[in-house]
């Protein structure tokens, strides 16, 4: 490949393996990793729980502003115009109760764990991700007739994608601004100076500085580098041309989900996040064109959050997700995996989501209805795992 065709791409620099174009009919896989543990429960609304209004006095979902996808469950508005079209097409499943055993609450450790997909118990090798194992078997025979290219969208080679298989990454990165920055700050109070509302605007503006001080450090840590949910949005496109041209098994990770405070509901901080992500993931689908038949795209966090609101009109670290499975192919329209009633007694540790579907097993199941993997080669990518077949592909 000559670098001008690099260029056009939008790499910018030659890659430290070399791209090749995948076959039409190769199933490709991209894994959207939300760093930060997002709140699942106002992506996921669980209108028939009057405990969910209970628990949640100032941030809920009100049950007539959710999307209905079934008699228990409704959607965010803020993805009423991305993934809810997809739903409708069938195109799009939600896993609620979804994620690890690992019950640190550690942003680290279960993102690791999870990248990792290892067994629970024992010591991890961290230099083996079990999308570098999935990248393996599958340039070993689980895919005929292609040569499969695995590629991380990220500033640099993730936990996911480490191991013995070489692989390619490309950074996105946008950087956002804050909706009022300090000098924009400074000419409100000064509007209002000398005036009865003096000291209430320039507190809130203290106020707003103190809990941005606090919050944001461990939010950037939490997020590890990962790129914004509107930057994914405005990469979108140059990742799915890649994508439905180039790379097989992709992996990109969008931060800023850890929303300790001011969380919002309907609106806020949480939903334009969600508007991003969902846009983003939108414009993906719209552009992978009729490669989208053979693409599943699968978003997993970390952990979900607390299922009462906190103190602060957040939510903190959790136990249970919900993870978006979405695709062209896909038996979607539905709600999938093993379910239970949302109420205070079936609560985990009486605070969280309990772990129902657990990742490994899901991923596996997945992975064998898309690759046609056998029992040996599901035990290389996720060893001690039994796979799971919940029926998406």
């Amino acid at each position: 490949m000559q670098r001008r065709h690099l260029l056009q791409l939008g790499l910018g620099a030659a890659l430290p393996v070399q791209l090749w174009a995948a076959a039409p009919d190769t199933p490709r896989l991209l894994v959207v990793f939300l760093r930060g543990a997002y709140d699942a429960a106002n992506l996921l609304v669980p209108v028939s729980s009057s405990f969910y209004y209970e628990a949640r006095p100032n941030i809920a979902i009100a049950k007539a502003a959710a999307l209905p996808l079934d008699a228990g469950w409704g959607l965010a508005p803020a993805v009423a115009d991305s993934i809810h079209p997809l739903w409708l097409k069938n195109q799009a499943a939600f896993v609620p109760f979804a994620g690890t055993n690992d019950t640190t609450r550690s942003h680290f450790e279960t993102q690791d764990h999870i990248e990792l997909g290892q067994p629970d118990e024992g010591s991890r090798d961290f230099r083996s991700g079990f999308m570098n194992r999935l990248a393996g078997v599958l340039g070993a025979g689980g895919v005929a007739g292609s040569r499969l290219e695995a590629m991380a969208f990220t500033d640099q080679v993730p936990l996911i994608l480490r191991g013995s298989l070489p692989v390619a990454n490309q950074a996105l990165r946008d950087l956002g601004k804050p909706a009022i920055n300090a000098t924009q700050a400074q000419t409100i109070a000064g509007m209002y100076a000398h005036t009865r509302l003096a000291g209430t605007v320039s507190g809130g503006f203290e106020v707003r500085d103190e809990v941005s001080k606090e919050m944001a450090g461990e939010m950037e840590a939490a997020s590890r580098g990962a790129i914004a949910a509107k930057g994914f949005a405005l990469e979108a496109r140059r990742v799915a041309r890649l994508m439905r041209e180039r790379v097989t098994l992709g992996f990109i990770d969008v931060g800023g989900w850890d929303t300790h405070v001011g969380e919002g509901g309907a609106t806020g901080q949480l939903a334009g996040k969600l508007g991003e992500l969902g846009k983003g993931l939108a414009l993906f689908a719209d552009e992978m064109g009729p490669q989208w038949r053979n693409t599943v795209v699968v978003v997993v966090s970390e952990f979900g959050r607390t299922f009462r609101e906190n103190g602060n009109r957040g939510t903190d670290h959790g136990h249970g997700s919900a993870y978006w499975v979405l695709g062209g192919g896909l038996k979607g329209g539905r709600i999938a995996g093993e379910q239970v009633e949302v109420k205070a007694t079936t609560l985990f540790q009486n605070r969280d989501w309990p772990v129902l579907n657990e990742y490994r097993a899901l991923l596996g199941g997945l992975f064998r209805r898309m690759y046609g993997l056998s029992d040996a080669q599901l035990a290389t990518v996720f060893p001690g795992a039994s796979a799971r077949d919940i029926g998406l592909v």
